[in-house]
């Protein structure tokens, strides 16, 4: 089942919400103040990637209610290598000041030794970020901006049969142009938007204690045409909606289930850096995944823990969109993920 949403209000008056399934664009109102879960649950974040053939930067900013996160990644596809810093604060319960919608409205964590901006004024993005000591003493500072925005997006409610109150409102827009610069001590890279794509993960809600998610992402250039998708699975109650969506010169083909095939050792455990591949139930999205870098990281803390298998690679295969033509992917740089988190 595909419900598509309706507009109105994201929750009711019981903080429950009032429609599970997908849009293309963020047609739900979300309001901090109508969540009726406790406080220390909410959870809201914006995740930006931009790359090309040759490097990656992630950058974070994250307000978990008890706990914040502010992280930049570099990824070097040629080495292959990566760095990531994730700089934690407590105790930051709404007081980061996320807008209720991505269509417009800043963000900004600053502090002496880092800070990070990302500007939207309705037109562009604007991401900016700077930590000093990243990494040996070197500090790293980076300045995008991002424009032609597509004109559809993911946009899915996700609601959890465990709880009530608990429910996920994420928007995944897929394919911005994007240029800019990364400063890494003595080393300038620069971005240019012919061949650099962004995207933004965005995301408003009250999870679950313990979830398990699978997300993957791509977007570029095939034959002229501006081309990216969204898939996974796994977090919440699925059963209304699927996150998995094709993008064409920025309109959306939606798709039904899709299934990461994640290969095993001699011990039953995910190998990552082996060859995966993708099946879906309407044969819409066939996909083989020669990995290049698995950006790994488990954070072990007490109760909390974050065991993030991130790995970035390159997708073959085909994809079918809602007209029923195929479009032919060869080496399309993207990336796929297991995350489990305990928070």
């Amino acid at each position: 089942m595909q419900n598509k949403l309706s507009k109105g209000k994201l929750l009711d008056e019981n903080g429950v919400l009032t429609e599970a399934g997908y849009a293309t664009s963020l047609i739900k109102g979300y309001n901090r103040a109508d969540i009726k879960a406790n406080p220390f649950r909410i959870k809201e974040w914006d995740y930006y990637l931009i790359y090309n053939d040759k490097y990656a930067i992630a950058l974070t900013i994250d307000d978990n209610s008890y706990m914040g996160l502010n992280g930049f990644s570099i990824i070097d596809f040629t080495k292959p290598s990566e760095i990531t810093k994730n700089i934690m604060t407590v105790l930051t319960c709404g007081r980061v000041g996320f807008p209720a919608t991505s269509k417009v409205g800043d963000v900004k964590v600053e502090k002496k030794n880092y800070n990070f901006q990302f500007l939207n004024n309705g037109k562009s993005r604007c991401l900016k970020a700077y930590i000093k000591n990243f990494q040996k003493r070197k500090d790293i500072s980076c300045e995008f901006v991002l424009t032609s925005e597509p004109k559809d997006s993911m946009v899915i409610t996700v609601p959890f049969k465990e709880k009530q109150t608990a429910f996920y409102y994420n928007q995944k827009i897929v394919g911005f142009k994007a240029k800019g610069k990364v400063k890494f001590g003595d080393e300038e890279i620069v971005f240019d938007s012919s061949n650099t794509r962004a995207l933004l993960d965005w995301g408003r809600g009250v999870w679950t204690y313990k979830n398990t998610w699978y997300w993957g992402a791509a977007c570029g250039v095939v034959d002229g045409k501006e081309v990216g998708f969204n898939i996974g699975y796994g977090f919440g109650d699925n059963s209304n909606a699927t996150e998995n969506m094709i993008f064409v010169n920025g309109v959306a083909h939606k798709l039904d289930q899709v299934t990461f095939n994640i290969p095993k050792n001699e011990k039953g455990e995910d190998d990552f850096m082996k060859p995966w591949t993708f099946t879906s139930n309407d044969k819409r999205f066939e996909m083989n995944f020669e990995p290049i870098i698995d950006r790994h990281a488990d954070a072990n803390v007490l109760v909390i823990r974050s065991n993030q298998h991130q790995v970035f690679g390159k997708f073959s295969g085909t994809i079918v969109l809602d007209n029923g033509e195929t479009i032919e992917l060869k080496d399309f740089l993207g990336f796929a993920e297991k995350v489990m988190n305990k928070w």
